[in-house]
């Protein structure tokens, strides 16, 4: 019995690690897809080093940022658009 209560332990760690990873690799595997982010009109600053502020703090480096940045719109809206993944999207919602 003290066996079958072992096994059962071990096969339930395992089962949750094995969940963990796989929600953990569906994330990081999800494409990046361009995504328009509006935003308003920053007071005081260029409207592209607001963009590139506002993407830093979801993808953790001014870099890439700007590498993700396909176009700042500054004329008509305020906003800018990017390849990012769903959960990036998520984040930047959040900001």
């Amino acid at each position: 019995m003290q066996i079958l209560k072992s096994s059962f332990l071990c096969l339930s760690v395992l089962f949750s690690i094995v969940t963990i990873s796989m929600a953990e690799t569906t994330e990081s595997a999800a494409p990046a897809a361009v995504h328009i982010i509006y935003t308003q009109n920053p007071d005081g600053e260029e409207p592209e080093a607001f963009h590139i502020r506002t993407l830093t703090s979801v993808l953790g480096s001014e870099d890439a940022a700007k590498e993700a940045i396909l176009y700042s719109y500054k004329h008509a809206a305020s906003g800018f658009s990017a390849k990012l993944t769903p959960h990036q999207v998520s984040q930047i919602s959040s900001t």
